[in-house]
């Protein structure tokens, strides 16, 4: 039968264990598939250790408490402990890689672009290795990420399927990787054609932005080569960190509280084990007076 913190610890602990299941399972499924959106797979497999971890952290707890071990709850802190600074330092690893870099606004579009320069530190450097860009970009192509961007509008003259037409395009909210990989940067002033289409405008001066020449019309190429595509990619980055960066937050919160439950729980069964009475000792003098009341 549980007693005082232990049954705390017991019953945080099996919640802890049911919230795992979902979160082992969001990973394994994450990384089981190929990620179209922004073609870093590495981001899945912290969740996977940290379902795993908790499931059988939680177990380990949850053991020492019903049984009392007091090896199993010690083993359950020691390991506690340093999954608390781990989560600590993914957090604060994960909002420090991603302080810098946003899109910028342009004139007459809903949209943001986005620009290499704009971003500094770890994570640029590792996006814009060729070796690792070669694998992301072929990821966006084999994922056809530019493909969900074709819409259509109807022709009022014709009553034919069309295009879409520039305004209705540059209305539209794009993400990160469509508007940097999908497209070649507004500095560019091409002329729209469709959404993955553009030819360069003849009356506009070339600008010295090196995207405008990557840019190709070639389907399998786009914009795939550019360091807005790069820009758009650390941007999905940034924002998929900070989720998980977020959710680590709460699971850190929560493990905190187990591990005080735990703490509590261990000193139980040490007093259990000592045969010590639980809760108010009383005090006896060892020479009793005389007379007693």
């Amino acid at each position: 039968m549980l007693r005082g913190g232990s049954s705390v610890l017991g019953i945080v602990n099996f919640i802890t264990f049911l919230i795992s299941i979902p979160i082992l399972g969001g990973g394994i499924w994450l990384a089981s598939r190929a990620n179209s959106t922004d073609c870093i797979r590495f981001l899945q497999w912290p969740i996977i250790v940290v379902g795993l971890v908790l499931m059988v952290i939680s177990l380990m707890g949850f053991a020492g408490a019903c049984y009392r071990q007091t090896w199993l709850l010690r083993l359950y802190l020691f390991a506690m402990f340093f999954v608390v600074l781990a989560l600590l330092f993914f957090i604060v690893f994960a909002f420090a890689v991603t302080d810098r870099g946003d899109g910028q606004v342009v004139m007459n579009r809903r949209f943001l672009e986005y620009q290499l320069s704009d971003y500094s530190g770890w994570l640029r450097e590792r996006v814009a290795d060729p070796e690792y860009w070669a694998t992301i970009s072929a990821c966006l192509r084999d994922g056809h990420a530019c493909s969900g961007m074709r819409r259509f509008a109807r022709d009022p003259n014709t009553g034919m399927l069309v295009p879409e037409p520039p305004q209705m395009f540059y209305a539209r909210n794009l993400s990160p990787i469509q508007s940097g990989c999908c497209k070649p940067p507004s500095s560019c002033a091409f002329t729209y054609n469709n959404e993955t289409y553009w030819t360069p405008n003849p009356g506009v001066p070339m600008i010295s932005d090196p995207d405008c020449n990557r840019w190709s019309n070639d389907q399998q190429t786009l914009c795939f080569q550019c360091d807005s595509c790069k820009a758009g990619v650390l941007a999905g980055i940034k924002k998929s960190w900070r989720k998980v960066a977020i959710l680590n937050i709460v699971v850190l919160i929560i493990l905190v509280i187990v591990y005080v439950a735990g703490c509590a729980a261990f000193r139980n069964a040490k007093r259990i084990d000592n045969d010590e009475p639980i809760g108010m000792a009383r005090m006896t003098k060892s020479q009793p007076s005389r007379f007693q009341f």
